[in-house]
């Protein structure tokens, strides 16, 4: 082997050492010190929060208790979603995890809906969820789950949890982000502000202008 082609050898494994040290990280930095818990009324904004100044920490920082209560499923999706993120419990802040309770009414619905910053685990803990999701070439993947089973999502998929069983429905859904974000299919494309125009949505989703701003009712735009 010539010193050219050994040199060219050498670059590429150093090139493809770095690119996988890249892709290993996961959805969020990693954190530099034992904990940041977010100051969420600092003037000083980024990509992410500041750390809220270490003498102002207290042991109530790191405990949340937003879960202990069931959720308000009367909605026009019969299902509620209690977000633990960085904005709920700030202690989340550069640890790179978040959690949500979503509870469900009797025939309730999480839905439509993609996380753009994380994957989703999840755990079905009362009641009877059919889970689905949507790859990048639409093939669709679902299964009905009771008490005890879990799912995961792949990060950016849109899915969806419905409540196929007779009574309430409960899980719980933890992220590989602090800030996972949500972006609800129907909503975005019928209820943003300002709205996106009528000729948008009629060529997307091949209906009249009728259809458009009888949905658009519907969800009070």
């Amino acid at each position: 082997m010539t010193s050219s082609s050994s040199s060219f050898s050498l670059l590429l494994f150093c090139l493809i050492v770095l690119l996988l040290a890249f892709f290993s990280h996961s959805s969020d930095p990693d954190p530099l010190q034992d904990f940041c818990v977010a100051d969420l009324n600092a003037t000083i904004s980024g990509n992410g929060f500041p750390c809220k100044p270490r003498s102002q920490i207290t042991s109530a920082d790191f405990f949340y208790d937003g879960f202990t209560k069931e959720g308000n499923t009367s909605n026009i999706f019969g299902a509620s979603v209690n977000p633990a993120n960085v904005l709920a419990f700030p202690a989340l802040n550069t640890l790179g995890i978040s959690m949500n309770r979503v509870d469900f009414a009797p025939g309730g619905m999480n839905p439509p809906h993609s996380h753009p910053r994380a994957s989703e685990s999840g755990v079905v803990i009362q009641g009877k969820l059919l889970v689905g999701f949507v790859t990048t070439d639409s093939v669709y993947y679902s299964k009905v789950l009771t008490a005890g089973q879990m799912f995961v999502i792949p990060r950016g998929l849109v899915h969806f949890q419905r409540n196929v069983g007779e009574g309430k429905a409960l899980a719980y859904t933890a992220f590989n982000s602090q800030l996972p974000g949500a972006v609800i299919l129907s909503t975005t494309a019928f209820a943003s502000s300002p709205p996106i125009p009528n000729e948008v949505l009629t060529q997307a989703f091949q209906i009249e202008d009728e259809v458009v701003n009888s949905i658009r009712s519907k969800f009070g735009a």
